[in-house]
């Protein structure tokens, strides 16, 4: 059995239904919906064949070498799809780029062998538009802001262990937002994955409780967040940490210490012309030296100044400061949660 469906349906559905990517596995690389699983119809190399055929015979022409190519692997699909499914019932959900010839031609196959297969009309170019258009919709935001090494992501883990739901943006994007961002982070997604990734989190939330997040840049390290995300976050309550700056220093003497200070060098280059270079000269200095906390205040110096002119450009939302003497994440997350109910008659955000 065959049927379409339409995008939202996996959002608000049978988000455990085994899904199934067609397309050509560079496609799969570049961005895919987040738990697919990569069924190619075709190799990169057929697809390049198949296309080139098409553009010089037209499409009946192209149609033959695609089932050249595909005729010869029917079995293999089926196989791979059963080891997919093993245990599971026998239904799936599949796309192509538009929902076109090769998830239906496959739909076909796995109908036959048994599957109620159902083709997401318009494919992963239908869903890559419903995602922008219900990107930052849903749950209301609660922004946390604060100056560089203010302990922001593990506040926000702490109120996940508290009872918040949360979204910690630097973990989907792999990068810690600065220049230095990247270092111990695993290789960062494509800007398309990312927003794949981001908006999967994101659905996964319960509409009717705020969300908390980290304020943010719009672009993190070398992916950015989606334009309606982007603008709904900076319209959004801001809870504005104030941590005294020692203690930033030497949160972020622990964090980035132990990295090869080649590799803390060719971050800070990033920043050289930005920062000046007597300061960049002598935060160089410093790591060379092992001295990472007088580098560390030199680099803060110019990160303050950058999210302070920020905070000037977004000027128009509800902003309610906290100033907290520790940098102790249970205990500033405890503290956000005594306000909280502050916070939201303030923000005019209402819970159901």
């Amino acid at each position: 059995m065959v049927s379409m469906i339409d995008p939202g349906w996996l959002f608000c559905e049978r988000r455990d239904l085994p899904l199934i990517d067609v397309r050509s596995p560079s496609e799969f690389l570049q961005g895919h919906i987040p738990h697919a699983v990569n069924i190619p119809l075709f190799s990169d190399e057929e697809r390049a064949v198949v296309g080139t055929r098409y553009h010089d015979a037209g499409k009946d022409a192209a149609l033959l070498v695609g089932l050249d190519f595909a005729g010869a692997k029917m079995s293999d699909y089926i196989k791979k799809l059963t080891n997919i499914t093993k245990g599971k019932p026998r239904e799936i959900s599949l796309y192509c780029w538009r929902g076109g010839m090769r998830s239906a031609s496959l739909a076909w196959l796995f109908s036959l062998a048994g599957y109620h297969a159902r083709i997401i009309e318009g494919g992963y170019k239908a869903y890559r538009s419903y995602i922008r258009q219900q990107s930052g919709k849903g749950s209301p935001m609660l922004v946390l802001g604060g100056m560089t090494g203010s302990g922001k992501t593990e506040i926000l883990h702490e109120l996940r262990r508290q009872g918040e739901q949360i979204i910690d943006l630097e973990d989907i994007a792999h990068n810690r937002g600065s220049v230095f961002g990247h270092l111990g982070q695993c290789p960062q997604p494509t800007n398309e994955q990312f927003e794949n990734n981001l908006f999967d989190a994101w659905s996964q939330l319960d509409p009717a409780k705020p969300v908390w997040l980290e304020d943010e840049s719009r672009s993190i390290g070398t992916v950015s967040l989606p334009g309606p995300f982007f603008e709904q976050m900076k319209k959004s309550q801001l809870i504005l940490l104030r941590v005294p700056l020692d203690i930033r220093v030497a949160r972020l003497t622990d964090e980035y210490a132990g990295f090869e200070k080649n590799s803390l060098l060719d971050a800070l280059g990033k920043i050289a012309q930005a920062m000046g270079g007597q300061g960049v000269a002598e935060a160089q200095r410093n790591i060379l030296a092992g001295n990472f906390a007088p580098a560390i205040r030199l680099v803060l110096a110019y990160y303050d100044k950058t999210y302070q002119k920020a905070m000037f450009k977004f000027n128009e939302r509800h902003v309610k400061e906290l100033n907290t003497g520790t940098g102790d994440a249970f205990l500033n997350a405890s503290m956000l949660k005594q306000i909280l109910p502050d916070i939201l008659a303030n923000a005019e955000i209402r819970v159901i």
